[in-house]
């Protein structure tokens, strides 16, 4: 049984935020739409905390790292426009994680900065947390940015891990894994065009659709690494937190307004 009160998969475009959407592009206002949509659904179940699993958080190359401070804060500026957020953390339910997480012997690790708690313990709130918190309940929240380079069973493990953990505290907690995708659509995109970057994405709906999202593991690196997406770490981890019993996904939406492929995507 899925132990998290509603999981979902969200991108984390800057233009998803309404404020900071100066084009106006069709595609992204229809991601918009179904992220509002999993807000209201998010809101419904009630959470008495957030866990956002998001690639653009503080990054280490060995470890996947938890925020553990009091505070989360963020500014978002784009195209001459500025958005920004605060939200406390869940910061016992973050310790006991990371505890949890080093009596396993996996390489996660607990971040704070400048105190372990009070007002002057903040840490900067991402992107790829702040875009999908835009649109869910004012609740405390706890921020997970996983290692890059990991092995999958890590990957596994320590969302396995945050499932149990979530069991052991009877909490009622939301989980989203914030991913983009293929980031090589378009030749005038910061990484250029690969010919790999829609294969790619349709892979990810494909995998996603049929709940194998393991397999994301196995793909060729160089074809990864030509695509450039920066969500299979997440899904990894959402692989070991979710069973394969509980990954029906029942609202999709995929587009690439961009140079980057966008995904909402919400579990049953």
């Amino acid at each position: 049984m899925n132990p998290f009160v509603h999981t979902l998969i969200s991108p984390h475009g800057f233009e998803l935020i309404p404020s900071l959407d100066t084009a106006k592009r069709p595609g992204i206002q229809r991601l918009r739409s179904a992220l509002e949509k999993q807000g209201k659904r998010m809101t419904a179940a009630k959470p008495d905390l957030l866990v956002v699993l998001t690639p653009h958080g503080l990054r280490t190359t060995r470890y996947t790292t938890v925020t553990t401070s009091t505070w989360v804060r963020g500014l978002a500026e784009y195209d001459g426009e500025e958005a920004s957020m605060e939200c406390p953390v869940a910061q016992s339910f973050a310790v006991g994680y990371v505890e949890a997480a080093e009596a396993a012997g996996l390489p996660l690790l607990g971040v704070q900065f400048a105190t372990a708690a009070g007002p002057l313990s903040v840490l900067p709130l991402d992107w790829g947390s702040m875009v999908p918190l835009w649109f869910m309940p004012d609740v405390p929240v706890v921020i997970i940015t996983p290692a890059r380079n990991l092995d999958k069973a890590s990957y596994i493990r320590c969302g396995e891990l945050l499932a149990e953990w979530t069991v052991r505290q009877k909490k009622r907690v939301g989980l989203i894994a914030s991913c983009d995708w293929a980031h090589t659509h378009h030749e005038g995109g910061p990484y250029g065009f690969a010919k790999e970057a829609v294969e790619l994405d349709q892979k990810v709906r494909d995998v996603l659709m049929r709940g194998e999202w393991e397999e994301m593991a196995d793909w060729d690196s160089s074809f990864v690494e030509a695509a450039k997406p920066d969500g299979i770490p997440q899904i990894l981890m959402l692989a070991g937190a979710v069973s394969k019993a509980d990954r029906k996904i029942i609202e999709c939406e995929y587009e690439c307004p961009t140079y980057f492929g966008m995904l909402v995507a919400g579990l049953a």
